[in-house]
């Protein structure tokens, strides 16, 4: 199970401040909170199948045909059940990246083929992804920005991938879920291009946007509707509570509020980037609301005993001991987590 281990454990680390998952730093919407408290009036009754008032509203707000749309239980069960619909028997995955990727893909028995990322070349993907691609795949995995790198795909390159996955009849799967926090997402997102690729499948969440982890609801935008169908076939039929519904439609009228959680983000990276540079801590350019460096194999120990909760990346695929990822939070977390740096690092 060390694979599956993730960020955001703080019932192990109950006295930490959680710097592991990476979530709005604004924290969940009031009007979120309270949309959960007026859903309670309906707890004896069973949530709505198919959650078409939520698809609707996220039509709108991603701007494409709500029959493109299908929720979950968070994002990573749309990965199980889209998997579990395509049934693939090869598939290609970058590494590092998520983890749920490859677990997902073999518990389907498909045969998981890696695309290094390496330190040397700073852990971009570059065009030799495009070499890496072949016929005998049936689906590749991209996660933009790639976590926990933070890393951006250009959109030029994406474009090329999802012509040579259609080219090649690959169905083409890309984690959109942080995109919502680099400065400029519709140059990466490929919403625009759902329509005329029907082998793209895009990944998107409430999870970070909203800071709303626990409520477990994410979405997948998708042309293909028989796709959308085999996996609504392979979901049992309210796997998105009546809570997560009426959380979903509170949120998506956040507008202000993700927007702010943007900005603060962008300063707060900045702020945090030049602080660990300052210490002598490699820093690779995230483009998200988090940052991927590289210290002392101790660092995470030390953290904890200071109060602070890191992510340890060395459970990534492609990665050691060493390797760790923070959120970027807001400014007073921040200070305190840097001080705690310079008095680890002294």
């Amino acid at each position: 199970m060390k694979k599956h281990i993730h960020g955001g454990d703080v019932y192990h680390y109950a006295d930490c401040v959680d710097f592991s998952a990476n979530c709005n730093p604004l924290g969940t919407p009031d009007s979120v909170k309270q949309a959960i408290i007026d859903s309670l009036e309906c707890l004896g009754d069973y949530p709505r199948v198919g959650c078409e008032p939520l698809r609707e509203a996220l039509g709108v707000y991603e701007g494409v045909d709500a029959s493109q749309v299908i929720c979950g239980n968070g994002a990573a069960e749309l990965i199980f059940s889209l998997c579990r619909a395509r049934k693939p028997r090869k598939a290609l995955v970058p590494g590092p990246s998520f983890a749920e990727y490859e677990q997902a893909l073999e518990s389907v028995d498909c045969a998981v083929e890696h695309f290094w990322l390496t330190e040397e070349e700073g852990f971009e993907i570059g065009k030799s992804l495009l070499e890496a691609i072949h016929p005998e795949l049936d689906m590749v995995f991209l996660c933009n920005p790639n976590n926990p790198t933070g890393l951006l795909i250009e959109r030029e390159l994406l474009l090329e991938l999802l012509e040579k996955c259609r080219r090649l009849g690959i169905f083409l799967v890309i984690d959109e879920c942080f995109l919502d926090f680099v400065k400029e997402p519709e140059n990466y997102t490929l919403k625009s291009r759902l329509e005329e690729y029907k082998n793209l499948f895009l990944l998107k969440a409430f999870t970070k946007r909203y800071a709303m982890a626990g409520v477990r609801l994410g979405y997948g935008l998708c042309s293909d509707r028989s796709v959308l169908e085999k996996m609504g076939e392979m979901t049992q039929p309210w796997n998105v509570s009546a809570m997560a519904h009426a959380a979903g439609l509170a949120a998506l009228k956040e507008c202000e509020y993700v927007e702010a959680g943007r900005q603060l983000v962008f300063q707060e990276a900045e702020y945090l980037k030049d602080e660990m540079k300052s210490l002598g801590l490699q820093v690779f350019p995230s483009q998200a609301n988090y940052i991927f460096f590289k210290g002392p194999e101790s660092l995470f120990t030390s953290c904890v005993e200071k109060g602070f909760l890191i992510r340890d990346c060395s459970n990534y695929p492609g990665l050691c001991k060493g390797y760790y990822r923070i959120a970027v939070k807001n400014h007073e977390d921040n200070r305190r987590l840097m001080r705690a740096f310079r008095e680890i690092l002294a």
